[in-house]
């Protein structure tokens, strides 16, 4: 097989040494033992040199001395064992080392020396009962000094310095591993081996590296051996596969690591370079591959604006924009501090970039129609949103429907007015059979999609639709870590609860797609692949923070205000067409745009309208919101 005639990349006789020195670490105990009786047995031999000469220390010993030898070497392995010399840990050998084995040396060689009298072995000299357990002495303590230098060598060689020199068990064997292998011996690393499912590379070896087992294997203390680290290679595997392999991989309680996924590479992150596992790296999936052309074409060169820019999402399109060198860059934000953090990001990332920053809110339609005016956006990718579900549920209802639902409706006005070429908002999948005020309002902003469409042909209007963004404002992945470093309990609204997940650089590059295959009128949505349980989640990111199972509590708190237990992309009656796009559908929705005068008239005269009355005035005008049906999820 070829694979076994890959380079050995750098790899060295100090790697190949302290990687043979690792393996017996599971031996540890066994080797020492062994070693010391040798050394016992030498320190016997140059004794008696020591005191007949050369000429009679072998003739002159008496006939049963042979015997006698292996009658001190168990005696002193016996007084090795109760002392737990074994237990040291030799590179780490200093004084107090030394006063252990001078005190079993002293104990040994006094239990021996009263042995071999009280037997009347009177033909071995008293000189060497005496001399041994000082030259035993001399000698064990040589061993360890000798270890410790050639330990203290292998790593200057091996790391370049006095830094620790990292063993790891590699996790997979695919192409990533060969990446890693590639170059990761030349900055400290040893890797002991690597561990993989396929039967077919059992045995064979990866850049002088063999595989050593199934993943299974990380159970086997012989496996793992001297490692300190494990590396999870598996990128491209499912992030169901990977959360597995995690679970195993906390059973041995080492730290785990990983290695750059597809994305990363394309930033430019080098494939040796492995860091800490993040919540993303387990609930990601193999990314979506976009047609970067496309994207191109719909913004090089035009001005583009953003509404919501310094959030989360906003940001993230913010940088992704940059990256197609349009002409100008128009940010509108509500937080001056969000504002002038994603400005300073993108000045110093982009210096060619023309940045446009403007403080306004999406509520003030006079502020919207001069900044259109003075602006004129080709693309206009709309984030502002309030989309918190407990905080708008209660006491913020009216808020967030003029913020979602009437900010869109202004927003997207502004732009037709403005002849912008595309309006893009961002939706999400809780506006799928809402249950809440937060998704209902965002149906009703993909309502006014559909009547702008069909009121402004010249601007193409579209949504795009997707579920939870990691590490998004309101995401559970800040709360649970907050929950976790004060020590638990780490809490979970309902035991079934799932949601689907995306990174939120693949949020963004979804909807610049969506600016540049979408039609008018078209809620566009993306095949997010398996939903992930919340515990699952919690328990995983409890492992990831060094804690084994039980160590934080896992409480469940009930399911809050608007939430449901599942979150959906499409309402039961929708249909799906493919686009040229993999994994990305549009939706056929029921536009009832005809609907939105009548919201916008009542939404006008109710100018402080109470949370009852927001909700039902949503429950009328947006067909698909069933705020009781939550209420009865809650209950059961």
């Amino acid at each position: 097989m070829s694979n076994a005639a890959i380079d050995p990349a750098g790899l060295t006789f100090w790697h190949r040494l302290d990687r043979f020195l690792a393996r017996l670490r599971t031996r540890r105990s066994v080797f020492t033992l062994a070693v010391d009786a040798v050394v016992v047995a030498l320190a016997w031999h140059a004794t008696y040199l020591f005191r007949l000469g050369f000429e009679r220390w072998q003739t002159q010993r008496p006939s049963y001395d042979n015997e006698v030898l292996l009658g001190v070497v168990a005696i002193y392995i016996l007084t090795f064992v109760v002392l737990r010399v074994p237990q040291s840990m030799w590179r780490f050998a200093g004084f107090g080392e030394v006063k252990r084995l001078t005190i079993a040396c002293a104990a040994a060689g006094l239990a021996a020396g009263l042995a071999v009298r009280g037997l009347e072995l009177e033909k071995v000299p008293r000189a060497v009962l005496a001399l041994h357990p000082v030259v035993t002495l001399m000698g064990v303590i040589l061993v360890r000094i000798l270890y410790r230098m050639v330990y203290e060598h292998a790593r200057t060689r091996i790391t370049g310095g006095d830094a620790e020199i990292r063993r790891a068990i590699v996790l997979g064997a695919g192409d990533a591993a060969r990446r890693l292998l590639a170059g990761i011996h030349q900055q400290g690393w040893i890797v002991l081996g690597l561990l993989d499912d396929d039967p077919a590379l059992v045995g064979v070896r990866l850049a002088g590296v063999p595989v050593l087992g199934p993943l299974s294997a990380l159970a086997s203390p012989d496996v793992i051996g001297g490692a300190k680290y494990l590396i999870l290679a598996m990128p491209e595997a499912p992030a169901s596969r990977r959360r597995e392999v995690l679970a195993l991989a906390s059973g041995t309680g080492l730290p785990v690591l990983t290695v750059p996924g597809e994305e990363e590479l394309r930033e430019g992150v080098q494939a040796q370079r492995v860091r800490e596992i993040v919540p993303e790296d387990l609930l990601g999936r193999a990314p979506v591959v976009l047609d970067d052309t496309g994207v191109a074409a719909t913004l090089a060169g035009k001005a583009v604006m953003i509404t919501g820019a310094g959030g989360s999402i906003g940001a993230e399109l913010c940088r992704q924009v940059a990256r197609f060198q349009p002409s100008r860059l128009v940010l509108f934000e509500a937080s001056e501090f969000n504002l002038y953090s994603v400005e300073q990001e993108l000045s110093a990332a982009f210096p060619a970039l023309e940045l446009v920053r403007l403080l306004g809110d999406v509520k003030d339609a006079a502020r919207l129609a001069e900044v259109f005016a003075a602006w004129r956006p080709a693309v206009v990718f709309h984030a502002a949103a309030y989309k918190h579900v407990p905080l708008v549920e209660r006491d913020n209802a009216w808020t967030a429907l003029q913020n979602n639902f009437v900010g869109t409706w202004q927003v997207g006005l502004a732009a037709a007015r403005a002849g912008a070429e595309r309006f893009v908002l961002i939706s999400t999948d809780k506006a799928v059979n809402p249950a809440n005020v937060m998704g209902a309002t965002k149906r009703a902003a993909e309502m006014v999609v559909s009547d702008l469409a069909a009121a402004h042909p010249a601007t193409r209007f579209m949504a795009v639709r997707f579920g939870n963004v990691l590490g998004s404002s309101g995401s559970v992945i800040p709360k649970f870590k907050e929950q976790i470093a004060r020590g638990g309990p780490v809490t979970v609204t309902h035991a079934d609860i799932i949601r689907y997940f995306m990174t939120v650089s693949e949020a963004a590059r979804l909807v610049l797609q969506a600016a540049a295959i979408g039609e008018s009128g078209q809620v566009l949505v993306l095949d997010m692949g398996e939903p992930v349980r919340i515990v699952d989640l919690a328990r995983a990111m409890i492992r990831l923070a060094g804690h084994a199972e039980g160590e934080i509590e896992i409480v469940y708190s009930g399911l809050r205000p608007g939430e449901k237990l599942y979150e959906e992309l499409l309402a039961d009656a929708d249909a799906t067409l493919p686009t040229h796009v993999p994994r990305i559908h549009v939706a056929r929705i029921a536009s009832n745009a005809e609907r939105v005068p009548a919201m916008l008239a009542w939404a006008a005269q109710h100018p402080a309208a109470s949370d009852a009355q927001v909700q039902a005035f949503l429950a009328e005008s947006v067909a698909e919101y069933r705020p009781a049906e939550a209420d009865a999820s809650a209950a059961r």
